[in-house]
């Protein structure tokens, strides 16, 4: 798969799931406004400012059966036409014009998650268990507007590939 994609849908909401889509967002170093998170002890702080996750991975996970949806799981930004797979703690996007963020960590998913799962087994995006089915967590390296439709690159050395 290529390595430029898309954000197919923008996710906030006032804490907890689903976040509904808006059409743009306002990202800053403190994740994008306008969101607000209930569990702040596992949700925030500067390596966890935004929540991100593949449109592949949710429509593969609902081919399985799952009543699952963008923004379902607490994402902020859900895109699509990216090797999910070989996104890593240490790799970079470049979210439209303005936004460069770095993948810092897997989202390990918890029990509110749940009824989004036919069979309640909300581990099946976990990455120890599914390699490549986890939604990521993002430090924002610069802010700025994104909106849905703006191209994700992935960043390679400084360069996008």
């Amino acid at each position: 798969m290529p390595s430029v994609g898309r954000i197919v849908q923008i996710n906030i909401s006032d804490g907890g799931v689903p976040k509904l889509p808006v059409l743009a967002g306002e990202v800053t170093l403190a994740g994008l406004e306008g969101d607000r998170q209930r569990n702040l002890k596992f949700h925030s702080g500067p390596d966890r400012a935004l929540c991100l996750w593949s449109l592949e991975v949710i429509e593969r996970l609902q081919q399985e059966g799952h009543p699952i949806a963008p923004g379902s799981t607490g994402e902020n930004l859900t895109l699509a036409g990216l090797d999910w797979a070989t996104l890593i703690p240490g790799s970079q996007l470049q979210l439209g014009d303005q936004v460069r963020v770095e993948i810092t960590d897997y989202a390990a998913p918890c029990r509110t998650l749940m009824r989004w799962f036919s069979d309640r087994r909300f581990s099946r995006i976990a990455q120890k268990h599914h390699p490549g089915s986890s939604r990521l967590y993002a430090r924002v390296l610069r802010g700025g507007l994104v909106s849905t439709g703006d191209r994700a690159l992935v960043q390679v050395e400084g360069r996008t590939t």
